[in-house]
């Protein structure tokens, strides 16, 4: 399979990261998102929404959106829970990693690494609800290891891939031990160098 993916979005390294995990061979096609390299006509015939990660199959098909995508990599994996219901509680965490996560957290960094704005530049609301996002997730932490059940799943690859640099768009992590705690335990289950 190809993964048309740029190394700058956590998005798409969650999908890198799984393919590694399991030893899942792939071809990785590097795609720069500010050049407008998901605008031609190529990719959105791929992808009409013109987004990346997507990834072209052999068979010819394409799946698109970096949580659906690791969900079907990892289908036979240790990644997804058996039981059911923990399972659920994996999905209930990438919902709410893309809706209520990602959208603060990866946005200011992408405001301050990649537009080069100032701190005090952000959007106030998107600092309130970053902060939000990451109080959750530490309560959550300091009473549980993982996010799904005992052990390292699809939740934990999808919330590690901003969380890990969330400092890299102003947010403070050091009030967080827990958080802290989880990130260290995730980066080297993934075999990933620290990100700080």
């Amino acid at each position: 399979m190809k993964i048309y993916g740029d190394t700058n979005s956590g998005n798409c390294l969650k999908v890198k990261w799984v393919c590694d995990k399991l030893a899942l061979p792939y071809q990785w096609i590097e795609i720069d998102t500010r050049k407008g390299e998901t605008r031609n006509p190529q990719f959105l015939a791929m992808n009409s929404a013109g987004q990346v990660p997507t990834v072209a199959f052999d068979d010819g098909r394409t799946l698109a959106q970096s949580n659906a995508i690791i969900r079907y990599l990892a289908r036979d994996s240790a990644l997804i829970p058996r039981d059911a219901f923990t399972a659920a509680k994996m999905d209930e965490w990438l919902f709410w990693e893309q809706y209520s996560h990602e959208p603060y957290i990866a946005v200011c960094r992408f405001q301050l690494v990649y537009l080069g704005k100032d701190a005090s530049e952000l959007d106030p609301e998107k600092v309130k609800r970053g902060y939000a996002a990451l109080d959750r997730m530490e309560q959550h932490l300091a009473a549980s290891r993982f996010f799904a059940g005992d052990a390292v799943s699809l939740a934990d690859v999808s919330l590690l891939a901003y969380t890990r640099v969330a400092h890299e768009g102003g947010f403070d992590l050091g009030r967080y031990a827990a958080l802290r705690r989880w990130i260290g335990e995730a980066e080297a289950w993934l075999a990933l160098p620290a990100a700080h």
